[in-house]
């Protein structure tokens, strides 16, 4: 995650140790006080859901897998975890609250030490579910609303999906629970942003994660979907300056983009622009920190099943089974070729960009999107739209050959 909020507009936040190492400098209370060490890891719990989402990275269906992790065997997950100083569990789906036992497991994640969050439609969070999993431990529920009523009805199937992910945004804030607004863009529903920002400011949310499509899941299915490199620079543009308008209004909404680390380099030329050489040094010093593009390293995913992944979104791929092996020694192993790769990718990246001048930022963006498209692990991200002015590459260098 790259927080606009944080790096254009100074607003502290609870994950500043943990992203940017720079809890000493934060106003507010901190996950950790220290920069990522092990990886955040999202739990998909089931791969049950009450909607089918055109976009779903977890092909999530109405029915569940055969042989999805029980209740003992999901507190046993969450101890590996623990062992292995995991910071943030991120229970996800299909649709975690279909799971009766989620609030047990998030006490169970509290009492092992480990910060709980949750993924969810929202359409399901009643008051009296929001309370329970407050009172469980959860610390934080991100609601994916993805465009007005039409467009994210339609993007998710069901009619009154949109309202009802707004009732359990209001039930969460009832209650006192932290929440987020999730919304991921594509050629659909662009034209919403700017209506679903406005959103949170009505409905009294403050924190808005903007996600690029990843090609993973039926995410893979929609690739013509997904905005062409201009739009997608447009869109960035238009959501951080609508960034600096709230914050200068007095909004202090937390705003942050997720899934492209091209967004890396375009925040550096966007606050050289628009703030100055200073203000944008700044800022490079801060994402260079926060270390790009985290796969197999700073983000894992465990599936319903208890296969592990490379992110949430490579559901194709895993190196191994937290039934077999415990999380830390799939994740330490050092013979897995696809781990030791992404993890040392800086002499493998080809094309523009092997030249990148941004690339210890970025490290080079989606290698999923990379290999969906060119088939090749190593091509560049097919979604970067700097230029090739900002990229510093010569224009010879433009292709994934």
């Amino acid at each position: 995650m790259i927080s606009i909020s944080k790096l254009l507009c100074g607003l502290d936040a609870e994950s500043d140790g943990l992203r940017y190492d720079a809890a000493a400098d934060s106003s507010v209370e901190q996950i950790t006080e220290r920069k990522q060490q092990r990886p955040v890891v999202v739990w998909n719990t089931t791969k049950r859901c009450n909607l089918y989402c055109d976009h779903c990275y977890a092909a999530a269906d109405t029915e569940g897998v055969p042989g999805e992790l029980s209740t003992a065997e999901g507190k046993a997950l969450l101890d590996q975890l623990a062992d292995f100083g995991v910071p943030v569990v991120l229970f996800s789906g299909g649709e975690p609250l279909v799971r009766e036992d989620l609030p047990e497991l998030v006490a169970h994640a509290v009492d092992a030490g480990i910060r709980p969050v949750l993924s969810t439609n929202g359409t399901l969070l009643t008051e009296a579910a929001a309370a329970e999993l407050k009172d469980a431990g959860l610390q934080y529920a991100g609601v994916s609303v993805d465009g007005l009523p039409e467009r994210n009805d339609a993007f998710r199937g069901k009619e009154g999906a949109f309202d009802a992910a707004i009732r359990g945004i209001e039930a969460c804030l009832e209650v006192g629970l932290k929440t987020g607004l999730r919304y991921t863009i594509t050629d659909r529903n662009a034209a919403d942003l700017e209506g679903v920002i406005d959103l949170l400011t009505d409905v009294g949310v403050d924190r808005f994660c903007f996600y690029h499509l990843d090609y993973g899941g039926r995410g893979k299915e929609i690739v013509d979907a997904d905005l062409s490199p201009a739009e997608k620079r447009d869109a960035v543009r238009r959501l951080c300056d609508l960034t600096r308008e709230y914050h200068a209004a007095g909004e202090e909404i937390e705003t942050l983009l997720v899934g492209n680390y091209a967004d890396a380099g375009y925040l550096v030329e966007y606050a050289r622009r628009e703030l100055g050489p200073e203000t944008a040094d700044r800022i490079r010093t801060a994402l260079e920190r926060n270390g790009g593009d985290p796969a197999g390293e700073r983000i894992a995913d465990v599936d319903p099943v208890g296969n592990v992944h490379l992110t949430q979104f490579w559901q194709g791929y895993s190196p191994g089974n937290v039934r077999d092996r415990p999380f830390g020694a799939i994740w330490r192993d050092e013979v897995n070729p696809l781990l030791n790769a992404l993890r040392n990718r800086e002499d493998r990246l080809r094309g523009r960009c092997s030249e990148c001048q941004y690339q210890d930022v970025c490290r080079g963006g989606s290698r999923l999107r990379a290999m969906t498209v060119h088939k090749d692990l190593f091509a560049p991200d097919p979604q970067c739209y700097l230029t090739d002015e900002e990229v510093g590459a010569s224009t010879s260098s433009t292709s994934a050959d």
